[in-house]
C-alpha cells in the first residue's frame, strides 16, 4: 500500500512501514497530486482534508495524529462513503487522536499559570479558573487544578454533570481571575446556539474582570483576535495568554506584543503527546485492514533530559511547585523564541508563514508532567501532596 504523510509525525517508520512505502510531504501544502495514489493518508491539523484533496483518490483510510477535527471535512467524508455503500464499494475508515496530547495542554496552562501567579504574587489556591470546555483536556486541567486547591468554574454544555463534575453557566465562568478555553471551533451552521466560532467576542469579553487572564490553547477562531486587543488596549491590567491566533500562521504582531505570553501552536507539542497521537491512529489502521499490534509506545520513548528533582526539608510549596513545573516546561522559553523569531519579519507575511511553520517543525519536543520523579522528605508531608496533586511521580526520601 502507498502511505501519503505529513513529514512532521513522529515515528512513521516505526509504526507503518509494515503496511506499505511511506512518502513525507508537507502538511500545510499537501495536494491532491501528493495523495493521488495513496491507500493511507496520515495528516495532522495544518491540512485541509476536503473534497479537493481526496476526491480522486483510492484512500481507504485517513487519520489525524491530533485531538481535533475541524481540518477534516467530516459531512464530505460521510457523504462520499454513503456512495460508496450504494455502489458496494469500501468505505473510507477514518481516525483521529482523541486525548493524545491532553496532558501536554494541561501541563503548558499550569506553566503559564505559575507565570502569572509570580508575576501577581499569588498561589495557585488563590485563583478562580473558568474552564471552558470539559473534553479529554477540560476535564484533566480540571482534576489537577481541584487537586492543587485552586477553585474551578466549568462550563460544556454536551456533557453530563455526573461524569464531569459540576458545570456552571458560561456568564459565570467568564467571571473566573483566569478563563481557559479548551473547545473544538464550530461555526453557527453547525452547532446553531453552542457555535464556537468567536465565542470570546467583544460582549463576552466585557463580561470578565478587568485584570482576568485569558487563556486559549485550543482554536484561534474561539477568540475575535481584533475584539482581544481592543479589550487589553482599554483594560491595560487584563491578561492574555495565547497559542493559537486567528488566521495563523500568519498574526497580528501587535497583539502578540499586548499578550503576556505567546507561542506558536505548540501546547500540546510533548513528544509523549505527539507519539501517542501516531500509536492511537496506528492502532485504528490495524483495526481497518484486520492486522496485529505488533508495535507499542513504550518501545519508542526515550528516557527524560530530566529524570530526576529532589527537594530539600526547607523548601516552600510554592518554590517547589514553580520549579517542578518549569522544569518540564518553561513556557517563558517558547515565548521569547516566538516573539524575536516573529518581529525580524516586519510582519511580511510570507516571511511571518514560514517562521511560524519553522517554529513548530523544529519544536524541541517536551515531556509530559508525570514522566517526572520528584523525590521530598518524607517529613514533608505537604510538599508530597502540592506536587502529587499537580501531576507528579512524587517519591519519599529518607527524613
Amino acid at each position: 500500500m502507498q502511505i501519503v504523510a505529513d513529514e512532521n509525525i513522529p515515528l512513521l517508520e516505526q509504526f507503518f512501514s509494515e503496511f506499505g512505502e511511506i512518502r513525507k510531504v508537507a502538511g500545510r501544502t499537501m495536494t491532491s497530486e501528493d495523495v493521488k495514489d495513496a491507500d493511507i493518508l496520515l495528516v495532522r491539523s495544518v491540512t485541509k482534508v476536503n473534497e479537493t484533496l481526496i476526491a480522486n483518490s483510492p484512500v481507504k483510510f485517513i487519520g489525524t495524529c491530533t485531538i481535533g477535527t475541524d481540518h477534516i471535512d467530516l459531512a464530505y467524508l460521510d457523504a462520499l462513503n454513503q456512495q460508496r455503500r450504494a455502489n458496494n464499494q469500501q468505505k473510507i475508515a477514518f481516525s483521529s487522536a482523541p486525548g493524545c496530547n491532553a496532558e501536554a495542554v494541561v501541563d503548558y496552562v499550569l506553566s503559564a499559570v505559575s507565570v502569572l501567579i509570580d508575576k501577581r504574587d499569588q498561589i495557585f489556591q488563590d485563583l478562580s479558573v473558568g474552564i471552558i470546555g470539559v473534553g479529554n483536556v477540560g476535564f484533566r486541567l480540571r482534576r489537577r487544578l481541584e487537586a492543587m486547591g485552586v477553585t474551578v468554574i466549568a462550563v460544556d454544555p454536551f456533557k453530563d454533570a455526573e461524569e464531569v463534575g459540576e458545570l456552571s453557566a458560561l456568564d459565570d465562568a467568564l467571571k473566573a481571575d483566569v478563563v481557559s478555553l479548551h473547545i473544538p471551533i464550530t461555526l453557527a451552521e453547525d452547532a446553531a446556539e453552542h457555535a464556537t466560532y468567536h465565542l470570546i467576542n467583544e460582549q463576552r469579553l466585557q463580561k470578565m474582570q478587568p485584570n482576568a487572564c485569558l487563556i486559549n490553547t485550543c482554536r484561534g477562531s474561539v477568540v475575535d483576535n481584533t475584539a482581544l486587543k481592543a479589550h487589553m488596549d482599554k483594560y491595560a491590567d487584563f491578561e492574555s495568554i495565547i497559542d493559537v491566533w486567528e488566521g495563523e500562521p500568519n498574526l497580528d504582531l501587535q497583539l502578540m506584543n499586548r499578550c503576556m505570553l505567546a507561542t506558536p501552536h505548540i501546547a500540546g507539542y510533548s513528544l509523549d503527546g505527539k507519539m501517542r497521537g501516531t500509536e492511537q491512529v496506528y492502532q485504528a489502521c490495524c483495526q481497518t485492514f484486520g492486522l496485529p499490534i505488533r508495535n507499542k509506545l513504550a518501545q519508542y520513548l526515550p528516557e527524560p533530559s530530566i529524570k530526576k528533582i529532589k527537594f530539600g526539608d526547607s523548601v516552600p510549596v510554592r518554590q517547589a511547585l514553580r520549579t517542578a513545573i518549569r522544569a518540564v516546561y518553561e513556557v517563558r522559553v517558547d515565548d521569547g523564541i516566538m516573539r524575536s523569531t516573529l518581529l525580524r519579519t516586519n510582519g511580511e507575511p510570507q516571511a511571518m508563514r514560514t517562521q511560524f511553520d519553522l517554529l513548530r517543525k523544529n519544536y524541541p519536543l517536551r515531556r509530559d508532567i508525570p514522566t517526572m520523579r520528584v523525590e521530598v522528605p518524607s517529613k514533608r508531608q505537604d510538599l508530597q501532596q502540592a506536587l502529587a496533586a499537580a501531576g507528579f511521580d512524587v517519591r519519599m526520601g529518607k527524613r
